[in-house]
Parts: C-alpha cells; sequence; structure tokens
C-alpha cells in the first residue's frame, strides 16, 4: 500500500483529517526546507505538498510566485528539491510527499528519468497543474510504472462529465480548489464546497482535499467537516514572505519554522476538535 493510501486509512481508522501544507522548496533559502518538513511533520501534518520552484508559475498568485523567485535566486532546481526529499527520508519514511509544480523541468529531465529518480528519493505523488489527462498518455504511466501517484485538480467549474475523466487517471487523492482564480483567493464559501464535493463523491471513491483560500484555524476546520483533506499554502508562504528578509538566514529560518509550526498547530487542533 502506497503511504497517501496508508495515511488515508489511517485516518480514517482514527476519524481524523489530513492536513497538508504547502511550502516551495528553498523559499527563502535552501538551508530551511530540509528542517521545516521536519517541523511541520512534529506540528500535525500528515502530508507535505513541496512546490517545485518555476519562473513561469501561471496557476498561482503573487504570493506563491514570489516564493518561486526567491527560491530560484538560489537556483533551486528540480534536482535539488529531489535531493532534499532524499535527506528528509532518513529520518522520515513514513510521511507521504507530493511534488507540486509544472511540466517543463519534467519535460526537460525525462518523464521516465524523472519518475524514477522522484520514486528513489521518496516521492509519493506529483500534482501537475498544467497537464490535463488528454495529454498526459506517455507521462502517466511513466509516473505509475515508478509508483507514484498522479494527483490532478478539480475546480468550481469542472463539469461532472470532466470529473469523470480526471478521475480515472488519478490516484492517491483528488485536489479540489475551493475558489475560482489562482491560489491565494480570500473568498471561501464553505456551503458551495460542500455542494461540490458531494457531486465529486460520486464519480470516485479517492480522498478529497480541499485547498485555496484556507488561512486560519476556523476555515481549516469548516472545509474539515465536508473533505478527507485540508490543504494550506498562501497562508504559510505569507509568513516566509514576512521573514525573508531578516538579517540573517538563520534568524529568519528560525521565525520562519516557529510561526509556520504555530500556525499548523493551531489548524491541527481544530481539525481534532
Amino acid at each position: 500500500m502506497s503511504r497517501i493510501k496508508s495515511c488515508f486509512a489511517q485516518l480514517k481508522e482514527n476519524n481524523k483529517k489530513a492536513l497538508v501544507p504547502y511550502v516551495a522548496a528553498g523559499d527563502p533559502n535552501p538551508e530551511i526546507t530540509l528542517d521545516l518538513m521536519h517541523a511541520m511533520v512534529k506540528s500535525g501534518a500528515d502530508i507535505i505538498e513541496l512546490g517545485v520552484p518555476f519562473s513561469d508559475p501561471m496557476a498561482d498568485g503573487p504570493v506563491i510566485q514570489k516564493a518561486s523567485e526567491r527560491a530560484l535566486i538560489y537556483g533551486t532546481s528540480l534536482t535539488d528539491v529531489l535531493g532534499i526529499i532524499k535527506t528528509f527520508r532518513e529520518d522520515n519514511n513514513e510521511t507521504p510527499v507530493v511534488l507540486m509544480g509544472y511540466l517543463n523541468p519534467i519535460e526537460v529531465m525525462g518523464y521516465e528519468v524523472f519518475a524514477k529518480a522522484a520514486h528513489d528519493a521518496g516521492v509519493d505523488g506529483v500534482l501537475t497543474v498544467d497537464i490535463p489527462p488528454e495529454e498526459a498518455q506517455t507521462y502517466i504511466p511513466a509516473l505509475k510504472e515508478f509508483d507514484l501517484d498522479p494527483i490532478f485538480l478539480l475546480s468550481p467549474t469542472t463539469t461532472k462529465e470532466r470529473m469523470k475523466l480526471i478521475c480515472q487517471y488519478a490516484s492517491g487523492f483528488i485536489y479540489y480548489v475551493a475558489v475560482k482564480g489562482v491560489t491565494g483567493t480570500s473568498a471561501l464559501d464553505t456551503d458551495e464546497v460542500a455542494r461540490r464535493l458531494k457531486i465529486i463523491k460520486e464519480v470516485t471513491d479517492l480522498p478529497v482535499g480541499v485547498g485555496f483560500g484556507i488561512k486560519n484555524a476556523e476555515t481549516a476546520a469548516a472545509i474539515g467537516k465536508v473533505s478527507e483533506a485540508v490543504v494550506v499554502g498562501s497562508a504559510l508562504v505569507n509568513l516566509v514572505e514576512q521573514n525573508a528578509h531578516a538579517l540573517s538566514n538563520a534568524e529568519g529560518n528560525e521565525k520562519i519554522i516557529k510561526e509556520i509550526s504555530q500556525v499548523l498547530l493551531s489548524m491541527r487542533s481544530a481539525l481534532d476538535a
């Protein structure tokens, strides 16, 4: 059983919901990511979503775009990200790690080369935001050959017929985008999310994680009532940005890890209440 499937099965058995934090690898500097991953697990994260920095992150809002820019100052590459995960696995072989990013760096590496390298590093799933299933006929088999879950997005405008198509190719979990627009959007209608998730559940048995618009313990708890997983990204990356220009990397990194840990602890508590 894959780490992702095992994680959701264990959470269901314990009547708990998955907390899935997103951070961009290498943001605001390469030294922080490994320590931050471990700190997030200690603070209640069940799955880690790690962003691969990219120069043209078209699906992301300004907050996460700037995160990519900060990471790319140091030249953080897909190979570097895989190296961080491989090191993470030396001390943690249980927490699932999902890569989130864009197709270009994977294409440059080559689908099979990437899939093997990701598997060997300890990656569990890959969410590639700019490749629809119709264009992934060679990409998806490469992922599955190396036991990587291809994770796809569904949006508020996705039709039921298209949901069926996407869910045929997906595994691990489905990522539902709770609001229209790019990451960091503020308007979150939990009643509408519940209605859409009911439709999704008619076409798939996969767990559904909900992201975009989750900013605090209150919104996390509200979404946790209707989904199997809560994904939080921009709220954490905002904390990174606020401390990215500290007098020293060490000082800034310490504050970032502390503040992100506090947010995740509050969300974990709210989800479990």
